[in-house]
């Protein structure tokens, strides 16, 4: 009995020290995680200046062409960290922002972490509905999709940490529709019920037959008062 005891901590200890090393080859998964941010700062033409949005991004997908990206470590070569960050003052309805945003959000780098089996797990939040408020104008992000098919589908969910607010979603066929919106107040957007949610803390779905370009359409109000509104966004291509 002893002897158990002894040995059953050793076999624990050997699956969790394998899985930190060995896990990409125990636990194959033939996606890619993309995980980025995008960081939005208000100015004064704003009524949520001068607070600030963080989206916080995973992008799972299936990734034909996937190698073995490898990010150098060495600070003093500043050319591997060309376009790493960059700052672009933007205008909605004649209202500056600032957006920063770095290259990992392209489709082309990724990475899959140690136990990144379970971190692609989709995440399923319950869809919570606000008590909307009258607001007239709001801030539009567009999140693109990633993928090599002309046609593919996507599971998503998405939440906002504030509890006054709220947040609209839409998949939408590309970016043009974010251009629709802001120049002309309107825009398409795929109508299956899983595909849009109005009025929302929290939201998933599944949006299937989607064009290769899409991606979501996500409508804030303007009307934050933290000093840091966080929203996260993950994105999941179905196999």
């Amino acid at each position: 009995m002893k002897k158990i005891f002894f040995i059953l901590p050793v076999i624990a200890f050997i699956l969790i020290f394998s899985n930190m090393f060995f896990g990409h080859l125990l636990f194959a998964y033939d996606q890619d995680i993309n995980k980025y941010s995008i960081y939005v700062h208000f100015q004064e033409e704003w009524d949520s200046y001068p607070v600030n949005i963080l989206f916080d991004v995973t992008n799972v997908w299936s990734n034909p062409n996937f190698s073995n990206y490898t990010h150098s470590t060495d600070f003093s070569n500043v050319s591997d960290f060309d376009n790493y960050n960059s700052n672009n003052l933007q205008y909605q309805d004649n209202r500056g922002y600032v957006e920063l945003k770095h290259q990992f959000s392209d489709c082309n780098s990724s990475w899959k972490p140690m136990l990144y089996r379970h971190a692609i797990d989709s995440v399923i939040l319950p869809d919570i509905k606000s008590i909307n408020s009258t607001v007239s104008e709001f801030y539009v992000q567009f999140i693109p999709i990633c993928t090599d098919k002309k046609i593919t589908s996507y599971e998503y969910s998405i939440s906002i940490d504030d509890e006054t607010s709220w947040f609209d979603v839409y998949f939408v066929n590309s970016k043009k529709q974010l251009e629709n919106y802001l120049n002309y107040n309107f825009f398409d957007f795929y109508t299956d019920n899983d595909c849009f949610g109005k009025n929302y803390h929290s939201f998933s779905g599944i949006c299937e037959n989607i064009d290769q370009e899409s991606g979501l359409l996500i409508i804030i109000p303007d009307n934050l008062n933290r000093s840091l509104t966080k929203i996260k966004v993950n994105l999941h291509e179905k196999i």
